[in-house]
């Protein structure tokens, strides 16, 4: 059974500044734990039922370096869930810090607060083929345990930067920047490039004064019925599938 330390350690990981010591984080839950497993990640820890630990294939077990089995209790413990899942999993942080530019399609997102918003758009960004995301250094950190969970195994296909939005959009030539505003270009009458970044703003504040000097177009979700606003994980998921529409026609 897993020993009481190694529980405060997982436990521990649920703090920013304990990852980025550490340089690790957590997963919770069967169908993401396999799905890392099947894209052959190595797992520092794995802590889980008996049940789930004999469901592993041999070629699952050799990429963990320690297999603790857990009860309910010290799942709980270990958990960012109310409910637990019947595993928990401890990995090294996936990207790199060295900020690489994308010759596709890339998203940017300008200081988005909610973890569950900024998995969607992981999650979002990967459905529609969008492999990078620039965020501002002020977004929620891309390991904070609600983002992964709500990013669904995202995060194994997509690139997550973050950097001083402003100078980095400074410093990128003839590439459009697409920035989704309340007031904008009806997103359904609009052309669009290959390549590009669109731009996403803050869930209450949209995009920051700083960086609409740099938006090259701006583009809007029409508004049909009576509420105010959409979602920011909601509206990234329309302006991706319809640069992905655009781009197939």
């Amino acid at each position: 059974m897993i020993s009481k330390n190694k529980i405060r350690f997982v436990s521990s990981l649920q703090m920013k500044k304990t990852r980025d010591e550490e340089n690790m984080f957590v997963i919770e839950g069967n169908k993401i734990i396999k799905e890392f497993l099947e894209a052959g990640m190595r797992l520092k820890m794995l802590a889980a039922t008996t049940e789930f630990i004999s469901t592993l294939p041999a070629f699952a077990l050799k990429q963990i370096e320690s297999i603790e089995t857990a009860g309910y209790n010290e799942l709980k413990q270990m958990s960012s869930l109310k409910t637990p899942h019947s595993a928990v999993a401890v990995l090294e942080k996936l990207y790199n810090e060295e900020v690489s530019g994308s010759e596709k399609l890339a998203a940017a997102l300008d200081c988005i607060q909610d973890p569950g918003n900024f998995g969607t758009i992981i999650r979002a960004a990967a459905w529609f083929g969008i492999d990078t995301i620039f965020c501002s250094n002020d977004c929620v950190d891309v390991y904070n345990s609600k983002v992964v969970q709500a990013s669904m195994g995202a995060l194994l296909h997509v690139k997550i930067y973050y950097v001083d939005l402003a100078e980095y959009l400074k410093n990128i030539n003839n590439i459009p920047v697409y920035g989704a505003l309340l007031k904008g270009e009806d997103i359904y009458n609009q052309s669009f490039n290959d390549k590009g970044i669109i731009l996403l703003g803050n869930e209450s504040k949209g995009i920051s004064e700083k960086l609409l000097p740099f938006v090259t177009h701006r583009i809007s979700i029409p508004k049909v019925g009576l509420i105010d606003s959409l979602n920011v994980g909601m509206a990234a998921s329309i302006i991706f599938s319809e640069f992905y529409r655009k781009k197939r026609h």
